[in-house]
């Protein structure tokens, strides 16, 4: 009877200690999340406001601030998830599926561009194809004698390739995944049976692949669309104009209302294409492809198109991976775009301010601005690398451990929301939310909390993915064990859950490190002079026609992220399907 009692009294307890736990961690994501965007929207419908609703989409100005960009917007979109379905889906089909030579090193190669920040491919292009319509340095190409038409220097089609050759790697990995998956002994017995390769590849490898093309075109959708860096260095020069760069113009220029309400109608398109997404997968059920039965794996034979193949694949990956960093360094060297691999120099890096050179701009060691934006992201990078870190093992173990109830449901939904917010309109909102007092609170705008608590939501899915595959990591009895014994839930978390589960921790970590150094998006509007961040002192120099020192910020940049990311993997034990032979 007393054990019975202890066990019941026990159960309380535990009942007791996930209710709060879970109403700690809903208010704290709310707080983080919910609020921005509601206050966004409360902003735009208060009397003073509400005009710029009518102004945005049935105004006299409606078409250059709404249509246009939309028009623009969407079609990028479209075009650039369509292309990296098929890049990435190629890419994937001859890592996993084919005898192609060296899988290994295209399967590396195809997962890096990803990493490399979309600013710095555009910067790339610029600085092979700009011409001298709009002034100032001419690119490589016409240096070289080239006559580069407006059509490939600005505008459309450069953020179109540029867009696809960033994203394609986040298709490729999706697709690639799920090839992993196909039961070879399909393949075997429709060959059998007398099937061609083509026949092969729309009858059964397409239809069972079809949630991760869906799910591969989603995400490509989203991020093209939300994407500000690239149409703002090669758009915004010819005035092609999208949603995101359309909204930090507005409220560059103090239009603030009506930059908040294009970024409302930003949020709403980008859920809807995902929404859309998710709801063609769950419509379909026939998707299963792991059963018990195990099954060898079985590549198409290429005979003799194995090597050029392999040769196609190569010039894509070199023109996403290689010539960026190869451009972006040599360029950080020339004193001229036109000729970049003669007459080099080291001011760019090391050199001080001198008045007959860069208009008096010393070099990166001796710039003050770029050191403190570089000592700023830094920082950035490790603050919100540990508060999501927190945050996210708090929620994934909240709603891991405490699943009944519908709080348990509200914290999954809510950890993921940011998911649908563009990275520029979720800035936006913080601005809304936290730009101005509230109550005590004084306003955090230009401050750097402001930018690791906007830096610490946005990546909130993140961190929470992280958490989640570190809790199932660790058996429940054994933190059953030591809840008996009497330990509390922070004694549980910190001499349990973490000490087993830090390898994956720090992975997760340096990851989300990783993201926010290179973003843009979501830090373009939260920067002030007092606080800068690398990606936009980098964006501002390449605006003012600094193509240099853009260029060797970016590359600084890159090392950053390249160095992060494979420490990163290092730590991370699981293998990517693609690679195993």
């Amino acid at each position: 009877m007393a054990n019975a009692a202890m066990s019941a009294q026990g159960g309380r307890v535990f009942f007791k200690q996930g209710a709060v736990l879970k109403a700690v961690v809903l208010v704290l994501l709310i707080a983080l999340i919910v609020l921005p965007l509601l206050r966004t929207v409360l902003f735009t419908l208060e009397p003073e406001n509400l005009r710029a609703w009518s102004d945005v989409l049935t105004g006299r100005l409606s078409k250059n601030l709404f249509y246009k960009p939309l028009t623009n917007t969407l079609i990028i979109g479209v075009v650039v998830a369509t292309f990296c379905i098929l890049i990435g889906g190629f890419l994937a089909w001859l890592v996993v599926m084919t005898n192609v030579p060296y899988r290994k090193l295209i399967g590396v190669m195809a997962t890096l561009p990803f990493m490399i920040p979309s600013f710095a491919a555009a910067l790339a292009w610029g600085t092979l194809f700009r011409n001298d319509r709009l002034g100032g340095q001419a690119g490589f190409l016409q240096g070289a004698g080239l006559d580069v038409p407006d059509w490939l220097a600005w505008g459309m089609v450069p953020t179109l390739i540029v867009l696809t050759l960033h994203y394609f790697s986040l298709a490729f990995t999706i697709i690639a995944a799920a090839l992993a998956t196909v039961n070879s002994d399909l393949v075997e017995a429709a060959q059998i049976a007398g099937a061609k390769g083509r026949r092969i590849l729309m009858g059964i490898i397409l239809p069972v692949t079809t949630p991760a093309l869906v799910a591969a075109g989603s995400l490509c959708f989203a991020g093209a669309v939300s994407n500000f860096a690239t149409p703002a260095l090669l758009g915004l020069p010819v005035r092609m104009q999208t949603l995101s760069t359309r909204l930090f113009g507005m409220i560059e220029v103090g239009q603030v209302s009506r930059g908040y309400v294009i970024g409302i109608l930003l949020v709403l398109i980008s859920a809807a294409f995902l929404w859309a997404g998710n709801r063609i997968v769950s419509g379909r059920r026939s998707y299963a492809t792991i059963t018990g039965k195990g099954g060898r794996a079985k590549r198409f034979d290429l005979r003799s198109a194995r090597w050029p193949l392999f040769a196609v694949a190569m010039v894509i990956l070199m023109a996403s991976t290689g010539v960026p960093v190869i451009v972006l360094t040599a360029s950080s060297f020339a004193p001229s775009s036109a000729d970049l691999f003669a007459n080099w120099t080291t001011h760019f890096w090391i050199g001080e301010s001198r008045p007959d050179f860069a208009q008096g701009t010393a070099g990166i060691v001796h710039n003050p601005d770029i050191l403190r934006a570089l000592w700023v992201t830094l920082s950035l990078g490790l603050a919100v690398a540990f508060a999501g870190m927190v945050v996210g093992l708090l929620a994934a173990y909240t709603a891991a451990r405490y699943r009944e109830g519908w709080m348990s449901a509200a914290i999954t939904q809510v950890s993921f929301l940011p998911l649908l917010v563009p990275g520029i309109a979720f800035g936006a909102a913080y601005i809304a939310y936290l730009g101005a007092p509230i109550g005590p609170l004084p306003a955090l705008y230009g401050t750097f909390a402001l930018l690791v608590i906007a830096g610490t939501a946005y990546l909130l899915p993140f961190s929470v993915q992280t958490g989640r595959a570190v809790i199932q990591q660790v058996g429940g009895e054994l933190e059953e064990s030591a809840r008996i014994t009497g330990a509390g839930f922070v004694r549980r978390l910190a001499a349990i859950t973490v000490p087993l589960a830090i390898r994956g921790l720090a992975a997760g970590g340096i990851l989300i490190f990783v993201k926010i150094v290179r973003d843009l998006s979501l830090v373009v509007l939260l920067f002030t002079p007092t606080m800068p961040v690398l990606s936009v002192v980098a964006y501002r120099y390449a605006s003012e026609g600094f193509t240099q020192f853009a260029n060797a910020i970016t590359v600084v940049i890159l090392l950053i992220s390249i160095t992060a990311s494979l420490i990163a993997q290092r730590l991370q034990t699981k293998s990517q399907p693609w690679l195993e032979t």
